[in-house]
C-alpha cells in the first residue's frame, strides 16, 4: 500500500478519540499509566518522524490496531478484559488471563511489517535478510518490554508485580516472547509464500 496523508492523519484522530475514551476509569490507574509508556513514546515519535520516515498506509495500519487492542488491555490491566471474563464462562477451568499472550502474539504478528518496510528502505535488502532481520527485530523488541516489565516488578511492589502479570508462572516472559516470535514468523511466512507466488506467475 502507498503512503496517503489523509490516512494516517484520520488513524491518529480516531486512536486519540480511542484512547481518552479508555483513559476514563480504568481498572487501575496505577498500572495504567505505566502500560501507556509505550503509547506515549510510540504515537509523538511516529509523529513526529513522519515527515523524515513515512511507513505506506498499510504499516500504519497495523500499528494503530495494535496500539488500539493495547489500549483496551490497559484499560483492564491485561487481567481483567471481558475477552477473559467471557472465557473463563465458556472453560470455568481457565485459571489466568489469556489475552495478554494473545497481544504478545499480535505483537510480532502484527509489528514485524513496519519493522520489515523500514529495514528494507533502509538497508535496500530484498533476499533473506529482509526476513530474518525483522524477526530479530521482534524479538529483541519483545526481550527488551520483558526486560523493562520484570525491573518494574522487582522495584515496585503491588501496582509493579501486577504490571508484570506473571500470574503464578515464572516461564511468563519466555513464553510472552516465544509468542511474538511466533507471530512475526507466521506473518514473514505469509509474505514469503505470496512473494515466492508471484515470482512464479511473472516467470510463467
Amino acid at each position: 500500500m502507498t503512503a496517503s496523508p489523509a490516512r494516517p492523519l484520520v488513524m491518529l484522530t480516531v486512536f486519540i478519540a480511542f484512547w481518552t475514551w479508555m483513559a476514563f476509569y480504568p481498572k487501575d490507574r496505577t498500572i495504567w499509566m505505566l502500560e501507556n509508556a509505550l503509547v506515549v513514546i510510540t504515537v509523538p515519535l511516529l509523529v513526529f518522524t513522519y515527515r523524515r520516515f513515512r511507513f505506506s498506509d498499510g504499516s500504519y495500519f497495523v500499528l494503530f490496531l495494535f496500539l488500539c487492542i493495547h489500549t483496551y488491555a490497559a484499560h483492564y490491566t491485561y487481567q481483567f478484559t471481558p475477552f477473559d471474563d467471557w472465557l473463563k464462562r465458556i472453560y470455568p477451568g481457565a485459571a489466568r488471563s489469556y489475552f495478554d499472550r494473545i497481544v504478545h502474539f499480535l505483537f510480532g504478528l502484527l509489528l514485524v511489517i513496519p519493522a520489515r518496510e523500514f529495514y528494507m528502505r533502509r538497508s535496500g535488502q530484498k533476499g533473506g535478510w529482509s526476513y530474518a532481520v525483522p524477526a530479530a527485530m521482534i524479538v529483541t523488541l519483545s526481550t527488551f518490554f520483558e526486560v523493562i516489565e520484570m525491573a518494574v516488578g522487582l522495584l515496585g511492589q503491588g501496582a509493579g508485580q501486577d504490571y508484570v502479570g506473571m500470574q503464578g508462572d515464572v516461564f511468563d516472559s519466555e513464553k510472552d516472547m516465544a509468542l511474538a516470535g511466533l507471530g512475526a514468523l507466521l506473518t514473514l511466512g505469509i509474505i514469503a509464500w505470496r512473494s515466492r507466488k508471484r515470482t512464479k506467475a511473472y516467470a510463467s
